[in-house]
C-alpha cells in the first residue's frame, strides 16, 4: 500500500519512540503519530510523507490503551514539554527503560548489558526549580507571557503547568500583570524593539530562597523600583537580577548581570550539602531526583580513599562535593567561569578541602593536569551536555586508562555512542536510568565502565 499525504488510515500502534510518539506500520512503512500509545488502534491523517517514514495525527482513538489517562493540561500537546502527559506515570518509566535498551542493542557490541528499571519519582509534580517564560507580542499586538509552541517562536499563553514550581508561576504572572498595568514595552522579535524578553525564576526547593531574573533588551525598566519593592514584599524574593541580552539569538541569558536587589545568589541544599546558585550557573532542575542520581552514581562507582577522581563538566561542583568524602582528591573541570567560582565557594561553604576546581575547556584542562601537574585519575565522572563527549576527551580516557569511568548523561543516544568508542578497553555491566524529568521523554542515565583486565 502506498501511503499518501492528507489521506486517512486505520492503524495499530506497535511501539513508542524516543520522543514518546506512537509508531505504526503500513506494509512495513513506518508512521510516527504523536500522543498515541502502544496497543491502541487509531484512525489517523497523514500529514507528511518522506522517503522512509511518514508523520500522522490522531483523528479518532478506536481502541484505548489501558495506560491512557485523562489529560490534565490544555497546552502540553502544543508546547511539547510533557509529551508523555497522556500516559500513566508508571508506564512512562517502562517506555523510557525500553528506549534505552533499544539504543544499547542497536549500538553496542555487548548485548548482555542490563538496563535496570527506571528510578521514578514518588510525587512527579511541581518538581522544576527553574522556570523560563518568554515575553512577547500576540497577534493582536498585546503583551503575552507563556511558553514557546513546539519547534516555533509562537508564545502559548501561560496556564497551569503541573511540573513547574507553583511559586515560580505566581511570581511570573504577577510580573506580567505589572508589565500590562504600567504599559512597559515587551520584546518584539520582528523589530527587535521593546524591553522585557524573558522572566526566569529560580527556587531553592529546600531553602525556599527565590531568585528573579529579568532578561532585558536594554539596561533599564520603567517603574523598576516599584516592581522590585512589590516582588520583595509579596513573595519575599531574596535577589533580583537584570540580565542584559540585546543579541538576536535563541539563547535566553546574555553575558551581563546587574543585581538590583539582594546579593545575586540563592542557596539550596542537596543531601548534607549547601550549594550557591548564580544566574548563569547550571543546577539540576529536579533536585529531589538529583540527590538520588548522585548517590546512585557514587554507589555504582565503589570509590575508595586512595582514588584521585576527575569530575569533568562539573558545573557548580555538586557531584564532586558529594563524592569528596569517599576519595583522596577531586579535580573538577568546567568551561563556565561563573560556575567554577560558585563551585569553589560551595567547597568552602561545605568545608571540603580535598577538592580543586579549574575553569576551561574540559579536553585542554584534563590534558594539562596530567602533563603539567602529573596528576592522573583513578576514576573519572563525566556529566557532559547533550552533545556528549568530544573526541579529545575520549582519546585521553583511552590513553590514561583510569580503572573506572562513571558516565552520567541526559542524552542516552550520545552516551551509547561514546560508550561504543570506549568498549575496546572498557566493559559495562549495567545502566541505571533515573527519571529526572517526569512526563517528558527525557531520561538521565548512569553507566559504570570498568577497565578490562589485560590478557
Amino acid at each position: 500500500m502506498f501511503v499518501e499525504k492528507n489521506k486517512e488510515y486505520i492503524v495499530e500502534i506497535i511501539d513508542n519512540g524516543m520522543e514518546g510518539e506512537g509508531i505504526a506500520k503500513i506494509d512495513d512503512f513506518v508512521i510516527f503519530i504523536p500522543n498515541a500509545i502502544k496497543g491502541e488502534k487509531v484512525r489517523i491523517l497523514i500529514l507528511k510523507v518522506l522517503k522512509n517514514h511518514a508523520y500522522g495525527k490522531i483523528l479518532e482513538i478506536l481502541e484505548n490503551s489501558k495506560y491512557r489517562i485523562e489529560e490534565d493540561c490544555t497546552t502540553y500537546k502544543r508546547c511539547g514539554g510533557c509529551n508523555l502527559r497522556h500516559i500513566d506515570y508508571e508506564e512512562t518509566l517502562n517506555i523510557k527503560q525500553k528506549n534505552v535498551e533499544n539504543l544499547v542493542n542497536k549500538t553496542l557490541k555487548d548485548k548482555n548489558i542490563e538496563v535496570k528499571k527506571v528510578i521514578g519519582m514518588g510525587n512527579p509534580y511541581g518538581y522544576r526549580n527553574k522556570a523560563q517564560y518568554p515575553v512577547g507580542i500576540n497577534k493582536l499586538g498585546e503583551p503575552i507571557i507563556g511558553v514557546f509552541a513546539q519547534r516555533s517562536h509562537e508564545i502559548i499563553p501561560m496556564q497551569k503547568c503541573y511540573i513547574q514550581n507553583e511559586i515560580a508561576e505566581k511570581i511570573a504572572f504577577t510580573i506580567y500583570k505589572f508589565i500590562k498595568e504600567k504599559n512597559i514595552p515587551v520584546y518584539n522579535e520582528s523589530s527587535r524593539s521593546g524591553i522585557i524578553r524573558h522572566i526566569v525564576i529560580k527556587v531553592g526547593i529546600r531553602t525556599h530562597e527565590i531568585m528573579c531574573i529579568l532578561v532585558l533588551n536594554g539596561k533599564s525598566i520603567p517603574y523598576e523600583n516599584e516592581l522590585v519593592e512589590m516582588l520583595v514584599k509579596e513573595y519575599n524574593v531574596k535577589t533580583i537580577v537584570k540580565n542584559i541580552n540585546k543579541e538576536n539569538t535563541n539563547v535566553i541569558l546574555g553575558k551581563q548581570n546587574i543585581v538590583v536587589h539582594g546579593d545575586g545568589y540563592i542557596y539550596d541544599i542537596l543531601g548534607e550539602y549547601t550549594f550557591k546558585i548564580s544566574p548563569m550557573s547550571f543546577y539540576q532542575v529536579n533536585p529531589v531526583q538529583a540527590e538520588i542520581l548522585y548517590n546512585t552514581a557514587i554507589e555504582m562507582a565503589e570509590l575508595n580513599k586512595e582514588d584521585n577522581l576527575f569530575d569533568l563538566y562539573c558545573g557548580i561542583g555538586t557531584i564532586g562535593i558529594f563524592a569528596s568524602t569517599y576519595v583522596k582528591k577531586v579535580y573538577g573541570i568546567e568551561i563556565v567561569e561563573e560556575a567554577i567560582k560558585d563551585a569553589k565557594e560551595n567547597a568552602k561553604i561545605n568545608n571540603i578541602e580535598n577538592i580543586e576546581f579549574y575553569a576551561g575547556d574540559v579536553e585542554k584542562v584534563f590534558a594539562n593536569l596530567m602533563e603539567k601537574r602529573q596528576v592522573y585519575p583513578d576514576v573519572i565522572i563525566v556529566d557532559p551536555p547533550r552533545k556528549g563527549l568530544d573526541e579529545n576527551t575520549i582519546s585521553n580516557i583511552l590513553a590514561v586508562e583510569p580503572k573506572k569511568v562513571v558516565y552520567i548523561s541526559c542524552n542516552p543516544a550520545t552516551m551509547v555512542r561514546d560508550i561504543k568508542l570506549l568498549e575496546e578497553k572498557y566493559e559495562i555491566n549495567e545502566i541505571q536510568p533515573v527519571d529526572m524529568f517526569p512526563f517528558t521523554s527525557h531520561i538521565e542515565c548512569i553507566s559504570m565502565l570498568q577497565l578490562k583486565e589485560k590478557m
